[in-house]
């Protein structure tokens, strides 16, 4: 399995921009709309049409500023705001006296809220409370005095560009919390895959040379409390390990960064394998093979971990129920999935020995056998009675989940 990294970004506030250019262009065309539809209304119509050139150029000229949060940057909010302003404060001197009192638009109309949602989007209901403030004036100077209508399209600006702000703020602390997540799992998972790949070699050599060692005696007795010595302190460092500290994007518009680990390197082009040929191998004088007649397919991948869990599993036997213990293993192949069935007829296991072991760091078991069918998104039952042996059934589903999730 190769050890490569991948980076995957999340962001929600991708959408947030995008959807604000759209309102940019949107609102300028509206704005102009309404100059055109009410022509008769503008004293000063040169004024206005200067004015709506400015702001068409800007509007078109600036979408690459509403794209994310680092090319919008404060010298923009604050020319943005500036030209808002502008037109808002130029409306009484290019509008007749009638069009003020009939509460008619300002030069900008709605695209001046926009202007307002870009503070909030960039830095928050705080940045949004600051951007709200001068265009609530400006509007108040615009008409006079403050007429009812007014006063509420103001609040409404303040109230929705606040509350924007506010979501933005806390869809960024989720986001953050969510990689921190995903990424604690990845490295779980990368933990869990090296301590069953530990468990497989390292800590099962330690361990015979220390039973070997005992037996043997003298200097061997040594290295074999030495090798005992060093397996406690490694089963120690697996079972605990560390947890790297998450990954924040520089940029913030490209949102968290998570960084997953073990990527699969099967080629998604190589055909299923007989997951028979992987398990004839731990056939022997005492481990018995039952399988089907015509081939078991099952992708490369889970074929390789079910067959190493069959492994940890007959290891678990020679190691628990002695070198004359027999094994029987029992392959079935259903239509939806592959379960494999390893029996033994050694002493069993006592009641609270495997959540015993586990607290030790004893983790075969837990890893090496359910650990690996988790990730596959099956299962693994044990069922032991002391006396009676122990039964192991590992089920496999066809269609491994990370599979059924790009689906």
């Amino acid at each position: 399995m190769a050890r490569r990294e991948r980076v995957m970004r999340m962001s929600v506030e991708v959408p947030l921009w995008r959807a604000l250019a759209g309102y940019r262009v949107l609102t300028m065309l509206y704005a102009v709309g309404l100059f055109a539809f009410s022509y008769g209304d503008y004293d000063r119509a040169g004024l206005a049409i200067g004015y709506f050139a400015v702001l068409f150029v800007w509007t078109l000229a600036t979408l690459p500023r509403v794209q994310s949060a680092a090319a919008c940057t404060k010298r923009f909010l604050a020319a943005d705001l500036v030209v808002a302003l502008t037109g808002i404060v130029l409306t009484p001197l290019v509008v007749t006296d009638q069009h003020i009192q009939d509460s008619g638009p300002t030069l900008p109309s709605i695209w001046t809220a926009g202007s307002v949602l870009a503070f909030a989007i960039k830095g928050g209901w705080r940045w949004a409370a600051f951007a709200s403030t001068p265009v609530a004036v400006a509007n108040l100077i615009e008409r006079g005095h403050p007429a009812r209508d007014t006063v509420h399209n103001v609040i409404l600006v303040w109230v929705a560009s606040i509350a924007i702000g506010y979501v933005v703020e806390v869809a960024r602390a989720s986001e953050r919390t969510l990689a921190r997540a995903l990424e604690i799992e990845a490295a779980t998972r990368e933990r869990e895959r090296l301590a069953r790949d530990i468990h497989d070699g390292v800590l099962q050599v330690l361990a015979m040379v220390q039973r070997r060692g005992a037996v043997l005696g003298g200097e061997a007795a040594e290295l074999g409390r030495l090798a005992g010595e060093q397996e406690v302190a490694l089963r120690t460092l697996v079972s605990g390990g560390l947890v790297p500290v998450s990954r924040v994007s520089r940029d913030a518009a490209e949102g968290a960064v998570v960084i997953a680990v073990d990527e699969p390197d099967d080629d998604p082009d190589d055909g299923p394998v007989d997951l028979r040929t992987l398990l004839a191998p731990y056939a022997a004088a005492r481990v018995s093979l039952a399988e089907p007649g015509a081939p078991v397919p099952l992708e490369p991948a889970a074929a390789r971990e079910l067959a190493a869990a069959v492994g940890a599993a007959l290891d678990n036997v020679r190691r628990h129920a002695g070198d004359d213990a027999r094994a029987w293993i029992l392959v079935e192949d259903e239509p939806d999935a592959v379960i494999v069935t390893v029996r033994d007829d050694g002493p069993g296991i006592p009641e609270g020995r495997l959540a015993q072991a586990e607290g030790e760091g004893r983790m075969g078991v837990a890893l090496s056998i359910r650990g690996r069918l988790r990730d596959l998104g099956g299962s693994a039952e044990l069922i032991s009675v002391p006396g009676q042996g122990t039964e192991v059934e590992l089920t496999v589903p066809k269609v491994s989940r990370g599979k059924a999730e790009r689906r």
